[in-house]
């Protein structure tokens, strides 16, 4: 499991452009981010809720994973995924949109990266 601890002198590079893709249990961040050179890269992340605990004393965690992508690797990358959608698509069908569960009360969690 990923940590929050930076090494001493280590910057988070600033988010020049972000989405937010919430897909059940997990939620994936596509960031436009800028390294030292000027050059620009995609970092994703899925974060992915974790429940654990007793139900008397629940805790929930978040499992974080992250990919970066550089410019010189988009059209390799799109290329791949594109082929790869179509393989499931025509192997299952197109997929159904997923439907939020229902919940009578809203639970408010603030996440920070």
């Amino acid at each position: 499991m990923e940590t929050d601890k930076k090494p001493i002198g280590a910057q988070e590079a600033e988010i020049l452009f972000s989405r937010t893709v919430k897909a059940g249990q997990r939620i994936y961040y596509i960031d436009v981010k800028q390294n030292r050179r000027g050059e620009m890269y995609l970092s994703i992340t899925e974060s992915k809720k974790m429940n654990s605990g007793t139900p008397e004393m629940p805790q929930v965690s978040f499992e974080k994973h992250k990919i970066f992508l550089f410019r010189e690797d988009f059209g390799k990358f799109t290329e791949a995924l594109g082929e790869a959608l179509n393989f499931v698509n025509s192997e299952q069908g197109e997929p159904e949109e997923r439907k939020a569960p229902e919940s009578a009360d809203p639970i408010n969690i603030d996440l920070e990266f």
